[in-house]
């Protein structure tokens, strides 16, 4: 018996004596200054999801939201958030990024007209102007929404705008906007007192593809870490979806300055979008997706999808 209880106590002391495994450090670089979109990754953060998983993760906003997928791509960062059409971009051009997971799983951008203004229908944009802040898929996206109802972007006037679409269209300087995320800016329309419409463009042409994926450098791929990570995320997004009010008293306390009616609104709107299965892989939704882009010129070719993007095990 005092054998025993030696036995005992001296493995209780070896325990107490073991250094507690110190957890693995991520960096993720977002696309954009935090926001609603970003609900998994921080509900992950605020909810001790990344903790569980023995991940430290440090969340850094770009200066330069160009930069994430180019900066991971060199190695200066584990993870990056970033979109889709832009992967595409990267993969084009030869830089090493691979997507190994997904964010929001719908897209987001739309484009979007007053509704008590003249745009009841697509068709009835031919004369009419268009603001756009960012040429290149903006274009490509809008072109194909225009397609589908029988015009051509001969038929419209672009303007851009900068980044000043909802202003824009609310002074009445354009008759519609390409771009505008349809969990923003249209309850920030409706925040100045009037109310937008918005036209989808995976209702009118355009391929569905993923918003926000997670992108990591394609050489790393490998990295255990990575597994953890989408692990917590979805755990993290089950949460969100099952206590959105107690995820949203989490975010605003990490980020009081967020604490507003738009981004109230935003967070609610967002929720539905998603991805419930972080990890999983749609192989056929890039496949179009990749057709689309080379149709429309903005990749050279079409690559096979396991190059490019990965469902981890």
């Amino acid at each position: 018996m005092k054998k025993t209880l030696l036995s005992l106590s001296l493995a209780a002391g070896l325990v107490a004596a073991s250094p507690v495994q110190a957890a693995e450090k991520l960096t993720v670089l977002l696309d954009w200054f935090t926001n609603p979109d970003h609900a998994p990754v921080i509900t992950a953060v605020t909810k001790g999801f990344f903790e569980a998983e023995g991940l430290e993760v440090e969340l850094v906003e770009p200066a330069d939201p160009a930069m994430p997928p180019k900066l991971v791509a060199a190695g200066q960062g584990d993870i990056a958030i970033s979109y889709q059409q832009t992967l595409h971009a990267h993969v084009d051009e030869g830089l090493p990024v691979m997507r190994i997971g997904t964010l929001v799983e719908t897209p987001l951008n739309s484009l979007i007209v007053l509704k008590d203004g003249p745009i009841k229908e697509l068709s009835d944009l031919k004369g009419k102007s268009i603001g756009f802040s960012v040429s290149g898929f903006e274009d490509a996206m809008l072109g194909q929404m225009l397609r589908s109802v029988g015009l051509t972007m001969d038929d419209v006037e672009l303007i851009n705008v900068n980044f000043a679409l909802s202003p824009a269209l609310m002074s009445g300087q354009v008759d519609g906007v390409i771009g505008g995320y349809r969990n923003f800016e249209l309850t920030q329309i409706e925040l100045e007192g009037k109310e937008g419409k918005a036209f989808y463009p995976e209702e009118n042409g355009v391929p569905v593809f993923d918003e926000l994926i997670y992108v990591v450098n394609r050489d790393k791929v490998d990295d255990p870490r990575f597994k953890k990570f989408l692990a917590a995320i979805e755990a993290a997004t089950i949460y969100l979806t099952n206590h959105p009010q107690e995820a949203w008293s989490a975010f605003v306390e990490a980020y009081p300055h967020l604490n507003d009616e738009l981004n109230k609104r935003a967070w609610t709107d967002t929720l539905p979008r998603f991805a419930k299965r972080p990890a999983a892989l749609d192989r056929g939704r890039y496949q179009r997706f990749a057709e689309f882009l080379a149709e429309a010129d903005l990749i050279g070719k079409v690559v096979p999808v396991e190059t490019y993007a990965v469902e981890i095990r």
